[in-house]
């Protein structure tokens, strides 16, 4: 199986499977000298980390990161850091049932057809399982970052179809904190209770909901690079690699489409500072594929948790039709776009970094 890699001259490689021994990550092109701790992965992981409230899978995981290699006396050596987190509540049991069917809205029909094999307990690499490493290795990016003084937050702004309303988006460190003070990461106190009780009702259903995860990044101009590796281009190869995902925009995205171009380009001017920005960011903050210094602001859309405890028509693998219903006891999350927060965010930084030491090389 290729494609387990992601990044440039930052370079992460994820491996393990949902229900075997451990997950991780190996990070590559790390600088040295990065003041880095498990701490600081921890943070991270718990955030993602399933049954922390009603809303979230019951799956209990510590998420406990260990990390193998590339860090000395609390700095990073410019080593391979590698980090591994042990499965520890992983009930194969549960999909016992699953085994000999095509589970509508997971892989196990295309990962048949390309491999001839598919680990059906939890999913094996199409899991959501494997996020947890994605957002180790992010932790590591964001250390980075913050050292370039470059911050960024994502939130839920829509779930179910309830969207947030008149949302502050600065400060960036108040809006994160936020977010992660809402058991659903939504930051929105007038639409928060709305989508919490939505959530409640589709679970009584025994259904799910998709929703939406926006993010809002403050970033000096000139990161991104023309035509095959725009930023936008990037991202948007990040956070369609998320499993559920389902749609990325960047600025107005296709409400662009809807606007002239009078209306929709976005003026220069000089700031308080003295320096060239836009006036109005229809763009998103990128021009060309790079940052222009206006606030990065994108969304990703995220489908329904395709498991639910509804019955539903499927074929077995001899192709008989047959319904598939989960046990009362399965564990899956009512939305999977509360756990993708995290996530989406790791992701941004991942690419983020990646973009921020490309751009070094960039000139003198």
């Amino acid at each position: 199986m290729a494609s387990n890699s992601f990044g440039l001259m930052f370079r992460i490689t994820t491996f393990g499977e949902s229900h075997g021994p451990a997950i991780g990550v190996v990070i590559d092109g790390c600088p040295a000298g990065l003041i880095l701790s498990v701490e600081d992965i921890q943070r991270e992981l718990d955030l993602r980390r399933p049954g922390t409230s009603i809303y979230t899978s019951p799956r209990k995981e510590e998420d406990k990161a260990e990390i193998l290699s590339g860090l000395f006396e609390g700095k990073t050596t410019g080593a391979p850091i590698a980090i591994l987190i042990r499965n520890q509540d992983a009930d194969s049991a549960q999909y016992d049932a699953f085994k000999n069917v095509y589970r509508p809205g997971h892989a196990n029909f295309t990962y048949l057809e390309k491999y001839g094999a598919f680990d059906y307990r939890g999913g094996g690499r199409s899991s959501a399982r494997e996020t947890a490493a994605r957002v180790a290795a992010g932790a590591v990016a964001k250390k980075l970052l913050a050292h370039f003084h470059i911050f960024y937050a994502a939130f839920i702004s829509e779930i179910g179809g309830i969207s947030t309303k008149s949302l502050d988006l600065s400060p960036l460190h108040l809006l994160r904190q936020k977010t992660y003070a809402s058991p659903i990461f939504c930051p929105c106190e007038q639409s928060e209770p709305l989508m919490r009780e939505k959530i409640r009702q589709t679970q009584e259903e025994k259904d799910s909901l998709g929703g939406i995860v926006a993010c809002l990044a403050h970033l000096p101009p000139g990161l991104g690079d023309p035509v095959y590796n725009k930023l936008e281009a990037l991202l948007a190869s990040a956070m369609l690699s998320i499993p559920a995902s389902k749609g990325f925009e960047i600025g107005l995205g296709f409400d662009a489409t809807r606007k002239k171009g009078s209306e929709h380009n976005d003026p220069f001017d000089l700031d308080e500072q003295n320096l060239v920005r836009t006036t109005t960011n229809h763009a998103g903050g990128t021009l060309g594929g790079i940052s222009t210094g206006s606030p990065l602001f994108f969304r990703v859309a995220f489908k329904p948790t395709s498991s639910i405890k509804k019955p539903q028509q499927t074929l077995s693998l001899q192709k008989d039709k047959t319904y598939l219903a989960p046990p009362e006891s399965a564990r899956h999350d009512p939305c999977v776009a509360i756990r993708a927060v995290p996530v989406v965010e790791a992701m941004a930084a991942l690419v983020l970094a990646d973009a921020l030491l490309m751009g070094r090389c960039s000139k003198l």
